[in-house]
């Protein structure tokens, strides 16, 4: 795809990907008291920070509906794109359901970017979202200061086979589906141009199939890792399920170069303030802050993180029953 080698597109955003998200201790007070939703069709809605809602239309089906965006994560305009649409694809099949629309959401800042690069943006996340059988039918746009892309999904899913983030059980397996550390090379990507395949391949592949094989396993809980970490977003899973979790941290894959981007200290504030959240619950002797900082990483468009064993996919620790929410990392 064509770009221009003379616009850095990340220069143009103060955060990037999921790491530019809110904190996770700010946004659960700016919520605080939305929650409660009554109507019992609503079988996953604010309560407990599930990755979508999904609200039950007929006995055998329900509609999810999530939206997820964010500002350049890399300098691709192309791949951007993808990265974009799959991140946010990411969060229907979290649930186990199937996407079958999208629109796009864009925010572009027209006096300093040209709209030939929006068309790559747009291009790219079109490609990923027919890959996943969801055609993209319509969007939104406003001008503003920062490049802004991503999608409003929507999704169908049997109630009865939901994958949600409070139905964690103890004495089951936790299965991590995809590597861990597309922070640190995204920040090394801003940072110094370089660019790492590993990170962009791993975040443009939609977890479709994860999820299908996650659902024909038998699991009811699952949630993707995204901008919280592999650690804040199995924390709000236990918590949520009145469970503990116990992770091998050599048993977590890394992706290719994240070691190395760890080791030079290209970690993003967000990851910093991710395991700030998770520490009070945490128990982790003997474990290194590097360790616990690869972690908590904000990733873009990670795997799932599944509760039950999935085939083709590495074990990472097991779900406890103890304190809700305590993680112990060894």
């Amino acid at each position: 795809m064509k770009t221009n080698p003379d616009i850095v597109l990340t220069s143009f955003a103060a955060g990037g990907g999921c790491a530019c998200k809110i904190p996770p201790g700010e946004l659960e007070e700016a919520v605080r008291g939305l929650t409660g939703v009554t109507d019992p069709n609503v079988l996953v809605g604010l309560d407990d920070g599930d990755d979508a809602a999904a609200v039950r239309i007929a006995d055998d089906l329900a509609v999810i509906s999530t939206a997820d965006f964010f500002t350049p994560v890399v300098n691709s305009a192309y791949d951007w794109g993808r990265i974009a649409a799959a991140n946010a694809l990411s969060d229907v099949y979290a649930m186990g359901g199937r996407p079958v629309t999208a629109i796009n959401l864009v925010a572009w800042p027209r006096e300093t970017l040209p709209l030939e690069l929006l068309t790559e943006v747009l291009r790219g996340g079109m490609d990923v979202a027919t890959a996943a059988g969801a055609p993209v039918t319509g969007g939104h746009s406003i001008d503003g200061p920062e490049p802004v892309y991503g999608m409003a999904a929507t999704g169908i899913a049997d109630p009865a086979t939901l994958m949600r983030n409070d139905a964690a059980q103890a004495g089951l397996p936790l299965t991590l589906t995809k590597p861990i550390g597309v922070g640190l090379l995204n920040n090394r990507h801003k940072s110094t141009g370089e660019v790492f395949q590993a990170a962009i391949d791993t975040m443009t592949t939609l977890n479709r199939d994860a999820s299908r094989a996650a659902v024909a396993a038998g699991v009811r809980a699952a949630t993707d890792v995204t901008g919280f970490g592999l650690l804040g977003h199995l924390y709000k899973m236990a918590r949520a399920s009145g469970v503990s979790a116990v992770i091998d941290h050599t048993a977590v894959p890394h992706v290719d170069g994240a070691d190395e981007a760890l080791r030079d200290g290209f970690i993003s504030g967000g990851s910093r303030r991710n395991l700030d959240w998770v520490r009070p619950h945490l128990q982790a002797e003997g474990v290194s802050e590097e360790d616990l900082i690869m972690l908590a990483d904000a990733q873009t468009s990670g795997g799932l993180l599944v509760v039950g064993e999935v085939p083709g996919y590495p074990v990472i620790g097991e779900i406890t029953a103890g304190t809700p929410g305590q993680i112990t990392v060894r």
